[in-house]
């Protein structure tokens, strides 16, 4: 799949789950380290829950995806999900 089509396909799974401000920014021209940023905001610790699963697991039973690295915590309010160009 290329990156875009992961990017769009990101930005629709958090959609499934209600996540708010989604936003994806092209930094093809501006990164050598990814092509794409999806940025997505939950409410609630919850919400933030089920929008990291969805992404992640779809991506990993549809596609056969793996995150190639993750950071952040449920507790802090933020998780980062690398799937190489998309981020």
């Amino acid at each position: 799949m290329d990156s875009r089509k992961l990017a769009l396909l990101c930005r629709e799974l958090a959609d499934n789950k209600k996540a708010e401000n989604i936003t994806i920014l092209d930094v093809r021209e501006l990164s050598s380290v990814t092509d794409y940023f999806v940025i997505a905001s939950g409410t609630s610790e919850p919400h933030l829950r089920a929008i990291v699963d969805e992404i992640a697991d779809r991506l990993r039973e549809d596609c056969g995806l793996r995150p190639n690295a993750s950071d952040g915590t449920l507790r802090a309010a933020w998780v980062v999900l690398e799937y190489f160009d998309v981020i």
